[in-house]
């Protein structure tokens, strides 16, 4: 069945280098196609056009569509993990090769695309039926760049760091 929303991602000249970047990070992933630029232009006839690609099910196409756009934090891909060595696998290797850590979980890949990588169900954290604990979980996260799963239960739970 085709996929009815397809992110696209405009790079400059790096889409093929990014779509294998993240396929290689993401378990069950895989280059879908390959488009190339004819004679029509507007670039180089036989430059990489698009790059069409699933991270872990979800389609997305890459586009070498020239400098005149890049990537700033209005969009972001969220990545939910089950565990916190899931969190630190993915930190860690979207930020390989020059990404850029930033709060509350959000990190810059070495493209310039934001990500989010968050403990699977933190929202139940900050919507919990006692305000006071969603408010220490809220505080907890706010103070972090990635994200420590045992460090945001204890400060929800009201147990001090240590």
């Amino acid at each position: 069945m085709l996929q009815r929303i397809t992110p696209n991602l405009w790079f400059d000249t790096q889409a093929e280098e990014a779509a294998a970047f993240y396929v290689s990070i993401f378990p069950d992933s895989r280059i879908v196609a390959t488009t190339h630029y004819t004679d029509a232009g507007p670039r180089e006839a036989g430059m990489v056009l698009t790059v069409e690609f699933e991270l872990s099910g979800q389609r997305f196409t890459a586009i070498n569509g020239g400098p005149e756009f890049t990537f700033d934090e209005a969009i972001s891909l969220l990545v939910n993990c089950e565990s916190q060595d899931e969190i630190d696998y993915y930190w860690e290797r979207l930020l390989s090769d020059g990404g850029q850590e930033g709060p509350c979980g959000w990190l810059k890949d070495r493209y310039g695309l934001s990500w989010q990588v968050a403990p699977a169900g933190i929202e139940e954290l900050f919507s919990d039926a006692d305000p006071a604990r969603a408010a220490r979980a809220m505080r907890a996260m706010r103070t972090m760049r990635k994200f420590d799963v045992a460090a945001l239960r204890a400060a929800a739970d009201g147990v001090a760091a240590s």
